[in-house]
């Protein structure tokens, strides 16, 4: 028997069976549509889980599923160093709160060294990661600095917008730019700021993620100061010196002082002391933080007799849909109990009570939190009621726990897993991916049997794409044999598993590149079977115009080196494809395309490789006879785009004469441009400017 074989049995024996009714309620599904690389890429990044949240994709955090995450804004001070407070739109940061920060607040060498940088340039960037106290660093600097008025910015879209906002003599917050992946911060940029900053008498602090920046723009390493200073802070605040003598030598602060902890976890676990030390709560209640006691907490939830099945379907659920609307992991609970409930007493039908427990009563349960987020959805903003876990690490443990100490439960979860992935909605595909992913790092071989091996050897492309996500996953969770799988597949002989691994090395793009690369061209060069060749081209230039989208320069020069003359004619016109429909994808917000915009930024050096190879790429896509319709069709919507945008018109003005140096060439763009030129569409007048430019 196959390994492929032995999958597909193994996950026969755990799938439940569907009753009458929910048969009934099955409908015929509608023909797939095949989702195009970049937009499956997006979805991933949008839905997953905060559970892969150290994880990041080209900038890109995994675990925000919409609205916006405020983790280093520290404390609010309603209470002692209670929860992260909401992060401010743009306006001025109160005089209260900056006094009641600087009674906790401690800083530190890399405080001391930020601080003589604001000092001397009126800018510093602090770079670190999510939880570390960044904002409230910022907040700091500029009182420290005997700023007397501060002022919170919304991020701006490039640094062009942001100096026009630098127009008063204050210091400027600005937390969490993301503005890096259409307009990147440059160190001439920052020249332009300081500069601005110097003619209107301000400051300005910027944090960003550890990763945000190019390596030649300057920043300061900005980490948390020690667990025991910032518990000392709160603690002491409260109530005195003496009763953190008593306090300090508990066993339970013992215990938490031997890690270190994100300030806000360390802020929250000083309100329980405080709560403690004034009989507010008992030491049972205080062990409720650290790993041992989420761990102690979890098996209390699934082996006690309360809560009962429903709300333990619902905290299975909630691990799976953590951060994500709490109507869905409601919902969607439901669905799990009645597949729990027909193995814990098949012959009783599923009773479940439409008004049962109020939602504050399940977050209670849960330990958890809901507040109000918005995302952007397809034609508006829309608001969820968003549910998660108050200890970020419930999620995983509790999915661990059920996976490997219940295994009675294991049919009822395969299958509802299952049916996630069969969902209408990308959230719920991406979650059950996600979940699959987590349960591959508890335990690999039976996720792979149960769940992610059937969907790669399933007929559905939907199914495939799950598959794919779930292993991307599960290599940014660093679970030890999923790459070999991955590359095994990449190179094997079944279709639908090539093309789940093909998938997945294009997600993982930014993560793992280099080795990425390796395997796609190992691919590339593996002879190609006759009914699947087309589906074979098309999935590797998808999965490298991910790479070229994501990571940029290093694979451009790494591709670039198979163009004309190079005879692996192979690597050559997947390559060439995949530039091609890079260039065809533009900004989130419908502004510039990507690749127009990247050529924007490299062309000012003229030593820039990327700018000399996004030029030979265009070239040799316009002389490919397979891509020249393409390329010419993307070529005028470029021209469309610089119709509208200044910025998009200078940049072809510099790329256009780079494209003609061939007759050919030189023919194809200029009777693109005449056409444009004497049409009545709105780029008569960009047209007619850019035709000088290669005349």
């Amino acid at each position: 028997m196959t390994k492929g074989a032995a999958a597909a049995d193994s996950a026969k024996a755990v799938e439940q069976p569907k009753d009458d009714t929910e048969q009934q309620e099955e409908s015929p599904q509608a023909p797939e549509q095949r989702q195009k690389a970049w937009e499956a890429r997006q979805d991933l990044v949008r839905h997953t889980a905060r559970a892969f949240a150290s994880t990041l994709i080209d900038g890109d955090q995994f675990g925000q599923t919409g609205g916006h995450h405020y983790g280093d804004t520290i404390f609010n001070f309603g209470g002692v160093g209670a929860t992260a407070a909401p992060r401010h739109a743009s306006g001025p940061v109160l005089r209260a709160e900056i006094a009641e920060l600087a009674v906790v607040f401690r800083g530190g060498a890399p405080f001391d060294e930020a601080l003589a940088r604001l000092r001397s340039d009126r800018i510093v960037i602090l770079s670190g990661g999510q939880a570390t106290g960044r904002r409230s660093a910022a907040v700091m600097l500029l009182s420290r600095l005997g700023v007397e008025q501060l002022r919170e910015l919304e991020p701006p879209g490039s640094p062009l917008a942001l100096r026009d906002e630098l127009d008063q003599p204050v210091g400027y917050v600005l937390c969490d730019w993301t503005a890096r992946r259409r307009h990147p911060l440059r160190t001439p940029h920052l020249s332009g700021l300081r500069e601005q900053l110097e003619r209107v008498g301000g400051h300005l602090v910027i944090t960003v993620e550890s990763s945000a920046l190019p390596t030649d723009v300057p920043y300061v390493r900005w980490d948390p100061p020690p667990t025991s200073d910032v518990l000392h802070s709160h603690v002491t605040r409260a109530l005195g010196e003496a009763p953190w003598t008593e306090l300090s030598g508990l066993p339970y602060v013992k215990e938490f002082l031997q890690r270190e902890h994100p300030p806000l976890e360390t802020a929250q676990f000083a309100q329980r002391l405080v709560a403690l030390h004034r009989g507010e709560i008992d030491e049972q209640a205080l062990a409720a933080h650290g790993a041992a006691a989420a761990e102690a907490q979890i098996e209390r939830w699934l082996t006690g007799e309360t809560p009962k099945l429903l709300d333990k379907a619902f905290l299975v659920s909630l691990a799976v849909f953590d951060g994500a609307p709490y109507a869905v992991a409601a919902e969607l609970g439901d669905g799990l109990f009645k597949l729990l409930h027909r193995t814990e007493n098949p012959d009783e039908p599923a009773r479940i009570p439409v008004f049962g427990s109020s939602r504050a009563e399940r977050l209670r349960l849960a330990r958890a939190e809901g507040q109000w987020e918005t995302e952007p959805g397809e034609s508006m903003l829309v608001s969820h009621f968003v549910a998660r876990f108050q200890d970020e690490q419930i999620a995983r443990l509790l999915l661990r726990e059920l996976w490997n100490l219940h295994p009675s439960a294991r049919p009822s979860l395969v299958s509802w897993i299952q049916q996630l992935a069969k969902d209408g909605r990308a959230l719920v595909r991406t979650r059950a991916a996600g979940a699959a992913a987590l349960l591959a790092q508890a335990e690999l071989a039976s996720t792979m049997a149960h769940l992610i091996e059937p969907w790669a050897d399933s007929t559905s492309r939907n199914a495939w794409l799950t598959a794919a996500n779930a292993l991307t996953l599960a290599v940014l969770l660093e679970v030890p044999q999923v790459p070999a799988i991955l590359h095994d597949w990449c190179t094997g002989e079944s279709t639908s598993r090539r093309w789940t691994a093909v998938r997945a090395y294009g997600l993982l793009g930014h993560a793992h590149h280099e080795a990425t690369l390796r395997a796609l061209l190992d691919a590339v060069r593996r002879p190609l079977d006759g009914d699947d060749e087309e589906e074979d081209v098309q999935q590797l230039a998808d999965a490298l115009e991910l790479l070229l989208l994501t990571v940029k320069g290093p694979v451009l020069t790494a591709l670039a080196e198979y163009l004309p003359p190079h005879p692996d004619r192979a690597v050559r016109d997947r390559a060439l494809l995949a530039f091609v429909q890079a260039c065809d994808r533009y900004e989130e917000d419908g502004g510039r395309p990507i690749v127009l915009d990247w050529y924007s930024l490299a062309v000012p050096d003229r030593e820039s490789a990327d700018a000399r190879y996004l030029a030979a790429f265009w070239e040799a896509a316009l002389g490919d006879h397979e891509l020249t319709a393409q390329a010419l069709r993307t070529l005028r919507s470029w021209i469309l785009t610089a119709g509208r945008d200044r910025q998009s018109e200078v940049a072809l003005a510099s790329l256009l004469p780079a494209l003609t140096d061939t007759p050919a060439n030189e023919q194809r763009v200029t009777h693109l441009l005449r056409t444009l030129r004497d049409s009545d569409e709105d780029t008569t007048g960009v047209a007619a400017r850019l035709l000088t430019t290669v005349a």
